[in-house]
């Protein structure tokens, strides 16, 4: 049996894709490693959602290579489905696996070390979280925004079985995690139609009901996504007040172009129900500066609806041409120097935007999830609604759910102290 290190680049949802790997490895009798210096094998899960995460896969995979020449290095996921051969012209790959669950990826660990291809288009292992466990309930997207490559390398779409769900999240409760994160391409398509039918509140509303989860975490959803029935949900405490609701403008000329399924009306009513709903609710965003003819005005009209929207976080991303996707052969396409400019007027509207929003809680005494040691015995973590705060201690915190009093700003979150016996607030 070998020693595997595993490394996943890109979305929640490959993440959780090589946590489960990750067991499935234990499971078979190998032992998952923290670093390649000290594996047999070293499995990359890639992304190839922009260029930039095409660059990233290549460079951890010669990385890789380059820190261990012995080791036997695999490429499996998103990139690998999309352009295997590209990764198979570095030089570097061992074995190149589209899909993570297939079982070409034991074979590849356990096999003879030729490259091949397939068509398929916590008390956690050492080195593992044992705060928050990302399970996967569905794959696959059948919107084609016309930017995006995803629903050509994950397809259309499928779902697992609520019992199976159910089972995972009980299971790694038992091994100690507090926090479970749902995630899955698209997570508001989740339907399940054996054995009774099942949408996403129904299954939110059976593991909050079947589980003894700590904290329930949902990945990210699309305006239409947040119904009465799902936002009543949220009454239960357990469920994270936190959304993540992809914008990606906020000009409804490029929303159209992009062929997103909402106009500005509709999400900001979505935004405006869920925050009536939701105590304290944190709303991030996603944001693409620089697709097709978006113009100066196009642009800063989405400025400024980002601005109106109060958002606690914005993910900004730069567009990029994908192969294969209708925005790759649309006219008037955005040069580089632009692209860069807007993307960093955007980011410091976003830093903007979350530390006001962060600003809201100075004072306040709130649980917080301890996940990880810096220097100077100082310990970081995140609340319910997914600020980071950072507090010193020199007890052991990781894995535990304990109360900060929030006295401060400090480096991308709060500063606070601990507080003894409980939370007053």
């Amino acid at each position: 049996m070998s020693k595997v290190t595993l490394e996943s680049l890109g979305c929640k949802l490959n993440q959780a894709e090589i946590e489960a790997l990750a067991d499935r490895l234990v499971g078979r009798g190998h032992e998952v490693v923290g670093s390649a210096a000290e594996a047999d094998v070293y499995v990359l899960n890639t992304c190839t959602v922009t260029h930039i995460a095409d660059r990233k896969s290549r460079q951890a995979l010669r990385a890789a290579r380059r820190s261990n020449p012995q080791l036997r290095v695999i490429a499996i996921g998103c990139y690998a489905r999309r352009a295997p051969r590209d990764l198979a012209r570095l030089g570097v790959v061992d074995a190149i696996v589209g899909h993570p669950e297939d079982d070409a990826v034991h074979t590849a660990i356990e096999g003879d070390g030729r490259v091949r291809t397939t068509g398929r288009t916590s008390d956690s292992p050492r080195g593992w979280s044992r705060t928050r466990s990302l399970v996967k309930i569905q794959e696959g997207c059948a919107s084609f925004c016309s930017f995006c490559v995803v629903p050509y390398t994950r397809g259309p779409g499928h779902n697992r079985t609520p019992d199976d769900i159910l089972a995972e999240i009980n299971d790694r409760v038992a091994r100690g995690h507090k926090e479970v994160v749902l995630t899955g391409t698209k997570l508001g398509d989740y339907r399940w139609n054996g054995h009774g039918s099942a949408g996403l509140p129904e299954l939110v509303r059976r593991i909050l009901a079947e589980t003894k989860v700590e904290r329930l975490r949902l990945s990210s959803l699309q305006p239409a996504d947040l119904t009465p029935e799902l936002l009543d949900l949220w009454h239960d405490s357990r469920l994270c007040p936190h959304l993540h609701l992809p914008l990606q403008s906020g000009s409804e000329v490029i929303l159209r172009r992009m062929h997103r399924p909402y106009t500005l009306a509709e999400y900001e009513g979505a935004v405006r129900q869920a925050r009536q709903a939701i105590p304290d609710l944190s709303i991030t965003t996603d944001m693409l500066v620089g697709f097709p003819g978006e113009a100066d005005r196009e642009f800063e009209e989405s400025y400024r609806f980002c601005e109106s929207m109060g958002f606690a976080g914005i993910h900004v991303f730069q567009y990029s041409k994908r192969p294969g996707t209708p925005a790759a052969t649309m006219p008037v396409q955005i040069d580089d120097k632009t692209r860069k400019q807007r993307s960093a007027r955007m980011m410091a509207l976003g830093k903007r935007s979350a530390g006001r929003f962060r600003s809201e809680f100075l004072g306040r005494t709130m649980p917080v999830l301890w996940e990880d040691l810096g220097g100077d015995g100082l310990w970081s973590g995140h609340t319910a609604n997914y600020l980071r705060v950072y507090a010193k201690s020199d007890k052991r915190l990781a894995g535990k759910m304990l109360a900060v009093r929030v006295t401060g700003e400090y480096a991308d979150g709060l500063g606070g102290e601990m507080v003894v016996g409980g939370y007053d607030g």
